[in-house]
């Protein structure tokens, strides 16, 4: 035969390592011999199968003008002449434009979709084709049922792939903006400068397709301008980490520091900051069965964890760089740590028990803080206000002071209490005493919005300001 298409390879990793062995011992006596694989990536999939193919990836086009050129280089002029309804055209372009945005979307990551979907072709020639056989059947005077269109697209052929409830909402809301009698209004557009055009061959759509604008605001998706600093921002911390990566890890013959002193010193720093273990009588003195005092005991449990974590493995790797015990292959979480420290990232086996951060300082800082928080509440008494970012467990501490307060009032059952929240105007600083009842608690972030003060509701962001930080919040149940 010609060649052989094998699909879907990552769900059959063992067959790779024979289809390898087979090409590189068969006689093949065809010049014209190819298999062709399609794959998705698989951090176990063979190395050496991949790097003697030649490889193609299948990537989204980057931009409104090269999608809608995408997807219109699918269209025939068959396609265009198939209805003589005024309504099938415009139809068809916005059901094209929609296409764009919902693969563009996800360039924006959670900002854009709260889970990645893999919108593709299908999805567009099936609503296409709704589209056509709805305005076969529509009566003339009675017109478009919207609704019908609406539902079709937004919860049937689009919408059949999401799972996210605001994702949904999200897509059924485009499908109101735009799939309504108004877009055949010629005053229309999706966003300013972004109109129907109205056209007859394909030509003259490619033509008005090539006029759009190169690159699109975020606006057109119908996101917030600070959006595009996000994806800019990932993007260039993506391939800024490439480059880490794929630095040589040996150190060279150069005069400047090795590597491994460097290491050593910070390790050094590192374990002279880091706090003593923690002392378990304190907590039976301030009454174990307390709920608050449980949450503080799986807290402290889990804190020391860490501490342990990270003193065991820095005074091991101090050992192995002074050449006391060996960094061999098999310790491999040494040889991690080693590579981690130098780039100031943070060691796997130490991500592993903790939390995400963007450097190993501000990591460690973390470490240093929320170690703080629980300290001061086992040796002085409960804090008035608790920073709730640097728990374990937030939701753990809220279901604990929901137990408080169902404890507190005797006749509350616990299912039928449920938690409530005020933003208050003060900063934590200005906070001097607990409340009567619930917790007050700070350190919440917002993403995708503003705060107003004064008013106490959410506005826009502030242009080029990503995060904002929340006053103090009183949660009580």
């Amino acid at each position: 035969g010609g060649w052989v298409l094998l699909q879907n390879c990552h769900l059959g990793l063992e067959f790779m390592e024979e289809l390898l062995e087979t090409l590189l011992t068969a006689e093949i006596q065809n010049d014209t011999f190819r298999v062709w694989i399609t794959t998705e990536q698989h951090p176990k999939f063979p190395i050496t199968l991949l790097q003697i193919a030649i490889k193609f990836t299948n990537e989204p086009p980057q931009g409104m003008r090269a999608g809608l050129k995408r997807t219109f280089s699918g269209i025939s002029q068959d396609l265009l002449n198939v209805s003589n309804l005024p309504m099938w055209k415009p139809l068809l372009y916005t059901v094209a434009f929609l296409h764009s945005t919902v693969q563009e979307r996800r360039k924006f990551g959670p900002l854009g979709w709260n889970i990645p979907y893999e919108f593709n072709s299908a999805d567009f020639t099936a609503s296409v084709q709704f589209i056509q056989n709805h305005l076969k059947k529509i009566d003339v005077k009675k017109g478009i049922s919207w609704n019908t269109v609406r539902y079709m697209i937004g919860e049937v052929q689009y919408g059949g792939r999401v799972t996210d409830d605001y994702d949904k909402r999200l897509l059924n809301c485009f499908a109101r903006v735009w799939f309504n009698e108004s877009m055949f209004d010629s005053a229309f557009c999706f966003y300013t400068g972004y109109k129907i055009p109205v056209c007859k061959t394909l030509e003259q759509y490619f033509d008005y397709i090539q006029l759009l604008p190169p690159m699109d605001t975020p606006e057109v998706f119908g996101l917030h301008p600070n959006a595009d600093i996000t994806y800019q921002k990932n993007t260039s911390a993506d391939v800024l980490d490439t480059i880490t990566n794929i630095q040589p890890k040996e150190s060279g013959g150069g005069s400047g520091e090795t590597r491994e002193s460097v290491v050593y010193r910070s390790a050094e720093d590192m374990l002279e900051k880091l706090p003593p273990d923690y002392v378990k009588a304190r907590l039976v003195k301030m009454g174990a069965l307390n709920s608050m005092n449980i949450f503080l005991r799986q807290e402290i449990d889990r804190m020391q964890k860490v501490i342990t974590v990270v003193r065991t493995s820095l005074n091991d790797l101090k050992l192995a760089i002074e050449g006391t015990i060996v960094m061999s292959e098999a310790s491999k979480n040494l040889r991690d740590a080693l590579d981690n420290m130098y780039d100031a990232r943070i060691p796997q086996v130490w991500r592993r028990v903790s939390w995400e951060s963007s450097t190993l300082g501000f990591w460690f800082t973390e470490l240093l803080e929320r170690n703080a928080q629980l300290s001061a509440w086992i040796f002085q008494g409960r804090p008035k206000v608790f920073w709730i970012t640097g728990f374990f467990n937030p939701q753990g501490f809220l279901t604990a002071m929901k137990q408080e307060a169902t404890r507190a009032h005797k006749d509350w059952a616990l299912d039928k209490v449920a938690v409530h929240n005020d933003v208050l105007k003060l900063t934590r600083e200005e906070i001097i005493s607990p409340p009567s009842e619930g917790v007050y608690i700070y350190g919440l972030y917002l993403e995708g919005a503003g705060w107003d003060k004064r008013r106490s509701i959410l506005v826009e962001s502030t242009p080029k300001i990503l995060f904002v930080q929340l006053p103090v919040l009183h949660m009580f149940a």
